[in-house]
């Protein structure tokens, strides 16, 4: 088995998701000496044993002092068979949206569990957000088993909680003790009971499938190049997909076709590029295409401005329906409104509405066209974090205006620029305060 994994681990706070994480790099030897030597000293005085495996992630001091995570904190490190990106995210609610921004390009999630407490409110948070982002191959890690001595019956228990939770996706439960290492690298003699893979081996063998190349073609532009005269081309990095010289590709929102006459690089042309590769491409025609557009081929991609999506709310200022929120949306930024509020760390099912045509793929099939973010235009802050369920076609006349239409009828129906400015002035202050 070859190749990297992106993982990232969540549960609530005390389950001992920093621990496992730091028994793991320990035990397959994924950490300097200078840095055991400075665990070491910073463990004395603690009650964790001669080493708190805890240190090796939780790097903040501030996490030190408070014994949780608040960041969250990447580790890299690589066995005989594999290299890994592990990302160790906060267990706090309070932290729910940096657990989000890990899970985002994870391809497998380590749901921490202590068997003490069993499945609690924010382990079903965190299952559904890594559910939600994608992800579809989960450890379900039953830690601290030695404090309850083992019990078959605790960890079946909590694995069935979440073979429930989670139908559809595949689950390895593995029951585990962090602090002594049970099941993390080698197969416990104390939970004989148990006869699937540890922890590490399984994450050496397992297949994911992020086979970009197999998934149709999206190019969404990111940058016309004009160097002289003679040449134009339009740069990005392919989202999915594979081109060649030759192929017809639609842009879109557009809809015109063309074909493409040559893939540039630094190096030189190229027969043949694929995803996530960052290209220029040629055109045999001069179209108009600029920024946002996205050239594709294949099953065609949905096109409009309205459509549902799940949104995860970061910023501590709630959503507020009727404000106009700015939505990044691949290489295209336009304003956009949301049907219903949400505050800080909660997810739920909107319908977005956007002042310009997009062009998307539901979440599911392609991560790269179907995710977006808001952003809070009076200060620039990620708000919150969306991805694309399904779209709407709306063809009712009597459809309420959008802010950004609003704005528009405004400025039109003004009787000079100096009338039209102000009322613009009103409107953005009204709707942003």
């Amino acid at each position: 088995m070859s190749g990297l994994l992106r993982i990232c681990t969540a549960g609530s706070v005390d389950d001992g998701k920093s621990t496992l994480i730091g028994r793991l790099l320990y035990d397959s030897r994924g950490v300097y000496e200078d840095q055991i030597a400075s665990v070491e000293k910073a463990s004395k005085n603690r009650t964790a044993g001669p080493i708190d495996f805890s240190l090796f992630t939780d790097g903040l001091k501030a996490e030190r002092e408070q014994g949780i995570t608040i960041d969250v904190a990447y580790r890299y490190f690589a066995t005989a068979r594999r290299k890994f990106i592990l990302a160790d995210t906060p267990g706090h609610e309070q932290y729910t949206r940096n657990m989000a921004t890990g899970a985002s390009t994870a391809d497998v999630a380590i749901l921490l569990v202590d068997a003490r407490n069993g499945v609690r409110t924010q382990s079903r948070r965190h299952a559904r957000i890594a559910k939600l982002l994608g992800i579809n191959d989960f450890v379900i890690a039953v830690n601290k088993m030695d404090l309850v001595d083992f019990d078959q019956s605790v960890f079946d228990g909590i694995a069935d909680e979440f073979a429930e939770l989670l139908q559809g996706a595949n689950l390895h439960p593995i029951p585990i003790s962090a602090l002594h290492g049970d099941n993390v690298i080698t197969r416990s003699e104390r939970t004989p009971w148990f006869d699937g893979a540890s922890l590490l081996p399984y994450l050496e063998s397992l297949e994911v499938d992020r086979n970009l190349v197999s998934k149709p073609f999206r190019f969404p532009i990111q940058l016309v190049s004009r160097p002289n005269d003679a040449f134009r081309g339009y740069a990005g990095q392919i989202v999915s997909g594979v081109v060649r010289p030759g192929d017809q590709v639609t842009v879109l929102p557009s809809g015109r076709s063309t074909h493409v006459k040559d893939i540039v690089t630094w190096d030189g042309q190229l027969d043949v590029a694929h995803a996530p590769m960052s290209v220029t491409l040629t055109l045999d025609e001069e179209i108009d295409i600029s920024r946002g557009d996205t050239l594709v081929t294949g099953p065609a991609p949905f096109t409009g401005q309205k459509f549902e999506a799940e949104i995860v709310w970061m910023d501590e200022k709630p959503l507020d329906p009727a404000r106009v929120y700015l939505l990044k949306h691949s290489t295209r930024v336009v304003s956009a409104e949301v049907n219903r509020g949400l505050v800080l760390n909660q997810i739920g099912a909107v319908t977005v509405t956007a002042s310009r045509p997009l062009v998307f793929d539901r979440y599911a099939e392609n991560r790269g066209t179907g995710s977006f973010i808001l952003i809070d235009p009076s200060t620039n802050f990620t708000a919150g974090a969306g991805m694309i369920t399904a779209p709407i076609n709306e063809r009712s006349a009597a459809a309420r205006p959008s802010a950004a239409e609003r704005i528009v009828q405004l400025a039109r129906s003004a009787a000079t620029e100096a009338e039209a400015i102000e009322a613009v002035r009103r409107a953005l202050e009204e709707i942003l305060t």
